[in-house]
């Protein structure tokens, strides 16, 4: 059996391990939110952003965001069919309903066309998901939603290392909202962020997130509204500290990575990769690969030939709206890009310490796929 390739792990050194042991040994009393505050503060830095809230996830980020913008039930919010169910879910946990537009063949994020015809009077946000580090396009979606007068949301969860024309993924929109899943460019285990340049939001997210008690409250446990329970643990953040001292690194690694995949199979016609286009960097998160349709390759064939040769693949999302929970409701012959590059699509592994000779061995399956398909 050759060894094992997995599909992503995280890079932990000894600082991330004696940051943790610091906050797990004396961060708490007083000090239980010092590594919190810390981590906040850099990933704002970074990002260029005004306010940031450390959260227990990106799920919860996004779900906070929009019930700060008052959505609920009776509205509706934009976002492409291709998504992770963590972007869809605060919207329907809201009482609002999620409007499925298709998607980019070549970013593979929401076409700008799409949802603007699918505005609405109920219209109350759109939603921008940068898939796998590609970005939407924002010029585009930022037009459209002041010219209707609603906000854009970004959900940058697979975005860190992404910029959008000198402006770092996440910072553009009304909101943005980040991952630090085990998966992901920087990690705390779990955890997200929410940011944003809006003080008034930023308020109001931070009631929230604390169980509605304002950082302005002076009596001790009144609550000034009904919030959520979202918070990021300080051994968390302590963790997340230790990854944005490291950012820099880490995004290269992502973008050397991606970059020795595209060296080896950009020499295919049969296939094309995560895009970069003019005035964008792409954060290389996900190394992701598209058949051409005429090598009659599927996700099953895919699935069966990197087990074979035991490397750890991700499938490509599956549309939401094909999940039964959505009343069955499937768009297939409307988001007909979302439901067709899914069964002819793989993540490749991509973590920060996978060696030239298993980015040989991946990309090696992948063009024998592409032969065995087009005899």
């Amino acid at each position: 059996m050759k060894k094992k390739i997995y599909y992503t792990k995280p890079s932990i050194t000894d600082l991330e391990i004696s940051y943790a042991t610091d906050a797990a040994a004396n961060g708490w009393g007083d000090r239980c939110y010092d590594y919190i505050y810390r981590f906040e503060e850099a990933f704002k830095t970074h990002l260029g952003v005004t306010y940031a809230i450390a959260t227990s996830s990106c799920t919860g980020a996004l779900h906070m965001g929009m019930a700060a913008l008052d959505i609920g039930p009776g509205d509706e919010v934009i976002l492409a069919d291709t998504n992770w169910i963590a972007t869809a879910a605060p919207i329907v946990h809201l009482g609002a309903t999620p409007v499925f537009v298709d998607i980019l063949p070549d970013t593979w994020c929401i076409d700008p066309k799409l949802a603007e015809k699918a505005i609405s009077p109920r219209t109350r946000a759109i939603i921008a998901t940068h898939l796998y580090g590609n970005l939407c396009d924002m010029d585009a979606l930022l037009a459209i939603c002041e010219k209707h007068g609603i906000p854009i949301i970004e959900d940058a969860a697979e975005a860190i290392g992404s910029a959008y024309h000198g402006k770092r993924a996440g910072s553009v929109g009304t909101f943005g909202t980040f991952s630090f899943h085990g998966s992901k460019t920087i990690t705390t285990g779990e955890g997200g962020m929410f940011v944003t340049n809006d003080g008034a939001l930023y308020d109001r997210v931070l009631t929230l997130s604390n169980h509605g008690r304002s950082s302005r409250q002076t009596k001790q446990f009144w609550p000034d509204m009904i919030g959520y329970k979202y918070k990021m643990s300080n051994i968390q953040a302590a963790i997340g500290c230790a990854q944005m001292e490291r950012i820099e690194e880490l995004i290269i690694r992502k973008r050397e990575i991606l970059a020795s995949y595209k060296n080896i199979l950009n020499s295919s016609p049969l296939l094309s990769m995560n895009p970069e286009p003019p005035g964008v960097i792409n954060g290389s998160w996900m190394p992701t690969v598209v058949f051409d349709q005429k090598t009659k390759i599927t996700r099953t064939s895919l699935l069966e030939i990197f087990s074979t040769e035991n490397i750890d693949v991700r499938v490509f999302f599956y549309p939401l709206s094909s999940f039964s929970f959505f009343n069955n409701n499937s768009l297939s012959s409307i988001n007909k890009i979302a439901f067709d590059i899914p069964n002819r699509s793989i993540n490749l592994p991509s973590y920060h310490d996978i060696s030239d000779d298993d980015i040989v061995r991946v990309t090696n399956s992948v063009l024998n796929a592409t032969a065995d398909y087009t005899k």
